[in-house]
């Protein structure tokens, strides 16, 4: 959803109301993921994608529905599901999806996620899919430690007999549900019971660092060993980095690519005649700096990308030094086989040890035959995401079984 929240929030602060459908569960080979979303609004425009194209049809009649009527859907596509037949599923797996509409008027947790998604800040919206909690119901949860589910920042949840927070009292009485929390405050909304929004909250918190999305299940106020309310969470961690050393001709091609597969690029290079802003795409952040001192005073986690393309020992070295030693997904470094047996050498000459270097992808890339920088590029990206999902890297073609196995 992240893409087309802009186009979202520009409806929802024009006070338009629109239908957004949400992929929130898959089975088998289904074309999209869970948070996939597609939407409709004014004048019957259609953003996104919820299939591919298989079942958007049937989900913008859906959506239509839902906008007149304001009560939230459950649905789910399938093989085996003859309507969804009709309209064209034929990937042999199955979708759920929950289309809800979203306006200004009842909706405080979508303006929460949508303005924080735009700073670059961590959230989750966690809304009702099912059980006893009203069905699209949402609470937008950001990390911080105030306590979810009050209008008060700082109040705390009630405890129930069997410990779960805002659980019903001695009396046996549900706690009334709260009204909307402050927008300055962790987390914005309701799911209609304090003890549900403190429990829910706090899964959303303890898993936002790794970009959770999926379901969970609780009691009716938040009871942690019960299953009948189900909520989706749906993590938008700001978007992982990408860190190109070298402002060479392929950094260009290796930005654009980059930025097109929703990383947040950074191209540095110590040659203030190369690194430019000018010979690189909009929105790349261009750093004059030696590779190796920039690195050590920047941050990195275990969802960032480094591309070493300076295929120059003085640069090379040093960097690749504080790269293997530090948190990354993937570490790659250009050059040609020649090179690469050198650069370990002065790696292991300077003292890293075979577990680390063990880490480094070089020659950078899969073998594609790539010649241009753009070419490469691709080869670069192959290797990153074929990393990153456990892919072979071979065609599709030499395999069998599932495409995506779940």
């Amino acid at each position: 959803m992240r893409d087309i929240l802009p186009a979202l929030y520009e409806w929802y602060a024009a006070g338009s109301p629109f239908g957004l459908a949400t992929v929130v569960a898959v089975d088998r080979s289904a074309p999209r993921d869970p948070g996939a979303a597609m939407a409709v609004g004014p004048g019957d425009e259609i953003v996104g994608s919820v299939s591919g194209g298989c079942v958007e049809g049937a989900v913008f009649e859906l959506a239509r529905e839902v906008i007149a009527s304001g009560e939230a859907r459950l649905e789910t596509f399938g093989y085996s599901d003859e309507d969804a037949f009709a309209v064209g599923l034929t990937c042999g797996g199955e979708i759920t999806l929950l289309v809800r509409r979203v306006s200004a008027a009842d909706d405080p947790a979508f303006a929460a996620v949508a303005e924080s998604v735009a700073a670059g800040r961590p959230v989750t919206l966690a809304t009702v899919l099912d059980g006893p909690a009203p069905r699209g119901a949402t609470l937008a949860v950001r990390p911080d430690e105030t306590p979810a589910g009050s209008g008060t920042p700082g109040s705390a949840a009630s405890t129930g007999p069997d410990g779960a927070p805002g659980s019903a009292g001695p009396d046996g009485a549900a706690p009334a549900p709260p009204g909307p929390t402050d927008p300055d405050a962790g987390a914005v909304g309701s799911l209609g019971s304090g003890g549900l929004d403190a429990a829910v909250a706090a899964d959303a918190r303890g898993e936002l660092a790794q970009g959770a999305t999926g379901r969970r299940h609780y009691g009716p106020h938040g009871e942690r060993r019960e299953d009948a309310v189900t909520v989706f969470l749906h993590s938008f961690a700001p978007p992982p980095r990408m860190l190109v050393f070298g402002a060479i001709d392929y950094a260009s091609a290796v930005a654009r690519i980059g930025a097109f597969l929703g990383y947040r690029v950074t191209v540095c290079d110590a040659r203030p005649a190369f690194a430019t802003p000018e010979r690189f795409p909009a929105g790349v952040e261009v750093v004059v700096d030696w590779p190796h001192h920039y690195l050590s005073g920047t941050t990195t986690d275990a969802r960032t990308v480094i591309c070493v393309l300076t295929h120059d020992p003085k640069f090379d070295v040093p960097l690749l030094e504080e790269a293997l030693r530090r948190p990354a997904a993937y570490i790659g470094a250009m050059g040609s086989r020649r090179t690469h047996d050198d650069r370990l050498e002065r790696l292991r000459a300077a003292g890293v040890p075979e577990h680390e270097l063990s880490r480094l992808r070089s020659p950078v890339g899969l073998d594609l035959g790539a010649r241009t920088p753009e070419e490469v590029a691709v080869s670069v990206a192959a290797e990153i995401i074929a990393l990153r999902w456990g892919g072979s890297g071979l065609p599709l073609t030499a395999g069998g079984g599932a495409i995506h196995p779940r």
